[in-house]
This record gives C-alpha cells, sequence and structure tokens, in this order.
C-alpha cells in the first residue's frame, strides 16, 4: 500500500461502525476527528529571562501545604462561555471525578488553565476524590521535601559523584532554546528531581533522555502558578513565584515523572529493552502500512534503530517544539498506554506522513531528513492531524497484528 496515498484519503476516512473501547466507552473515530476540527492558536513557544538562581534545596516545613493549581477556585462565578471550558469546568467540579469523561475531554486537548490540575488526576498523582486530594498533595510534597532535605543535608560531596557530575551536564542542555530552562533557579530543580528519581530507581538509574521527559512537567505547573498568565512566563518572569510555590512545582513534577516512567521503565534499564520492542513494532506496522516506504529504507541500509530510537526514547521532544509535545501529551494522557503503545501509532503516522519525500532519497539524505524533521515549526492543527492519523492506524492494526501484511 502506497503511504502517500493512506495519508491523503485518512481525512475522509471516518467509518461510523469502527468502535474502540476507550477507557470504559466505546468511541469512534469520528468522535475523536471531530474534536480535532475546531481551529486553535498555537501555542506560543516558552519565552523568557534569567532569574537569580536558588542552590538550597526544599525543606519540607516550607512545602506550600496546599495550592492545586485548579482553576475552580480562581474562576469567578459565571460559567465559562466556551462549551470545551465549560465541559472542563463541570467535569472538575465533580466531588468524585468521571476518569473516563476527562480521558474523553482530554484526549482534544485541555484548555490552559485546566491543564496542570487534569495532568495531575490522569497521571494518578491526585486522587478523583475531591475531599481526599489536600491531604494527598500535603503528604506528598512532604515526603519528597524530606527526602531531599536529607539527602542534600551534607551538601555535594556526599552525593555519587558520577550520578550528579552527568545530570549537571545534560541539565544546561535540556531544551536549551527556552529560557525558561537555562533559569538557574529552574535548573536546579531540575537537578534535585533527576537525582531522586535516579537514586530511588537503581535498577535503571538515570539514563540521558529522562532530562527531557521532565521539561513538560515543569513547564505546565509553573505555567499554573502564574494564574493563567502566559505572558509572565514566556518571559521567564518568575519572581512573582515564592519558594514554597516553587518548591510545590519541584515536588509535583518529580512526583508525575515518576508516574511516567513507571509505565515505560523498561525502556531505561540495562540495554533498554522496552525500547528494543517498540522499534521492531514500529518496523513492522511501517512494513505493513507502506510495504513500499519499507522496501526503500532496507534497499538503502536504513535501520529503523538510527532513527527510531531517539524518538522512543525522548518521546519526539528533540523533534517537536515544547509547546506541540504539551498537546500532544493531552491526548497520550487519555489514551490506555499513551507513552508506551500509542507513541508508537504516532511515530508510524510522522514517518509515513514523508514517505513519498523519503523514497526520493539515498541512505544520507534520508538520515539527514529523519535525523532533522521539519517539525519544528508545526502548528497545532498539524500535532493534531498527526494525533487523529495515529488514532486511525490504532483503530485499523492494534488488535490484528497480521492484518495486510506483505512479505
Amino acid at each position: 500500500m502506497e503511504s502517500s496515498g493512506f495519508w491523503r484519503r485518512t481525512p475522509a476516512f471516518t467509518p461510523s461502525k469502527i468502535h474502540v473501547e476507550y477507557s470504559g466507552q466505546a468511541i469512534t473515530p469520528d468522535t475523536a476527528i471531530r474534536g480535532l476540527s475546531s481551529q486553535r492558536t498555537p501555542s506560543p513557544e516558552p519565552t523568557s529571562r534569567p532569574l537569580t538562581a536558588t542552590s538550597q534545596s526544599p525543606p519540607s516545613d516550607q512545602l506550600s501545604p496546599l495550592s492545586i493549581q485548579s482553576p475552580l477556585s480562581a474562576q469567578s462565578p459565571h460559567k465559562p462561555a466556551d462549551p470545551t471550558h465549560e465541559k472542563f469546568h463541570m467535569a472538575l467540579g465533580a466531588a468524585t471525578i468521571d476518569l473516563a469523561l476527562l480521558q474523553k475531554l482530554s484526549w482534544t486537548g485541555i484548555p490552559r488553565e485546566y491543564r496542570a490540575i487534569t495532568w495531575q488526576l490522569l497521571m494518578g498523582y491526585l486522587p478523583l476524590a475531591s475531599t481526599r486530594r489536600a491531604g494527598t498533595l500535603q503528604r506528598k510534597r512532604k515526603e519528597y521535601g524530606d527526602w531531599v532535605r536529607q539527602t542534600f543535608a551534607r551538601g555535594e560531596d556526599a552525593l555519587d559523584r558520577v550520578l550528579w557530575r552527568q545530570i549537571q551536564v545534560d541539565v544546561p542542555r535540556t531544551s536549551p532554546g527556552s529560557p525558561v530552562f537555562q533559569n538557574p533557579r529552574v535548573q536546579r530543580c531540575l537537578e534535585r528531581i533527576l537525582y531522586a528519581w535516579a537514586a530511588r530507581h537503581p535498577a535503571s538509574g538515570y539514563v540521558q533522555g529522562i532530562n527531557d521527559l521532565l521539561t513538560p512537567f515543569v513547564y505546565v505547573f509553573l505555567e499554573a502558578e502564574c494564574n493563567g498568565d502566559t505572558t509572565a512566563l514566556d518571559r521567564a518572569d518568575l519572581d512573582a513565584i515564592d519558594d514554597a510555590q516553587m518548591d510545590g512545582v519541584e515536588a509535583d513534577s518529580f512526583w508525575s515523572l515518576s508516574k511516567l516512567l513507571d509505565g515505560i521503565q523498561d525502556n531505561y534499564t540495562h540495554a533498554q529493552p522496552g525500547i528494543q520492542r517498540q522499534i521492531v513494532k514500529l518496523k513492522d506496522l511501517v512494513t505493513r502500512v507502506d510495504h513500499t516506504l519499507a522496501a526503500h529504507l532496507q534497499s538503502e541500509g536504513v535501520e529503523f534503530v538510527q532513527f527510531a530510537f531517539r524518538w522512543i526514547n525522548c518521546l519526539l521532544m528533540r523533534e517537536l517544539r515544547l509547546a506541540s509535545i504539551i498537546r500532544m501529551w493531552d491526548t497520550y494522557l487519555a489514551e490506555p498506554n499513551g507513552f508506551a503503545m500509542f507513541h508508537i501509532y504516532v511515530c508510524a503516522a510522522m514517518l509515513l506522513k514523508w514517505s513519498a519525500q523519503l523514497r526520493a532519497m539515498d541512505f544520507q539524505q534520508i538520515m539527514l531528513f529523519l535525523q532533522q524533521p521539519p517539525a519544528l515549526q508545526w502548528a497545532t492543527e498539524d500535532v493534531e492531524l498527526l494525533l487523529s492519523e495515529a488514532y486511525m492506524l490504532k483503530c485499523l492494526y492494534h488488535d490484528a497484528p497480521r492484518h495486510l501484511h506483505k512479505n
């Protein structure tokens, strides 16, 4: 099957008969694509100015006792005028969150002001029952704060020097185009989070790429502390965020990263077997969907591991801008096993998108193209089209491993 033909006719492919079991409810590709049809303004890329560094680790008794970034408490008594905002407002205002409903709403994108608390709920970091959230948040922040205080109390000389040095080398390289992550105050947070995670997970330890996966959480939670004033964060104007709030962002980011990595930890253990398995699945999927492209890559000596390893290891963090990744994660968090299984379909959809171009290239041209694909300038609509194409692939191929297989 020619991938270019597949890509051209996909927008019209909305079979109402196809149903997929999704978070306990059957939904169709129509419902997913219908939500993607609305035009959204692309999220601005984070820009900012540097701040003064803070080198002290956050003591647990200074962690803010409760500052769940719920927009419900900050909103006026009037319901939001926008239908999407109103749906999130109602869903998040329930005494006990309907997780299936929240997943369905989140698939097509989460409004900025609802994103932080929605991510925390979808990750399983915060409980669905509203009466339990304050106690859970305070306990988890205190647990992280106590560990950090004890670990850093004797200074950096008491740390694992090899691990700490590697983290200190990688953190300045994290999102180099975003002044937010070049902010010394934010960088100290990243260093402590990464060291804490590695120390608590000795089976895998710290692996390059985990630093990239941390940035969406930190950015989204910082954005929430700016109370929806995204221009403040775009300028890296973090002066209004006090130490207690920053401690909360740090603790919440640590636990959210831990939840994410729990589902893909095989990607970061010795020999990274999880990534190896996913590369095999990606190659098999592309071969079945676009045999001509797969055959051309093989004839040119291109191995999937040469480009797909980074796509999977860093979850496309280096191929897409941060705003695009955040939008993509809205859907990943709404999908069952989104960061592992659904991500493979997203990678396949990316590769199929450029099938015609790739089939006209030789080995060197292919490798240069796939190492720096033309996706950094994508708007939100481009990312949403990619997600809808990935959903179509999932509908067709997920439960049919031999479907349309070509030898």
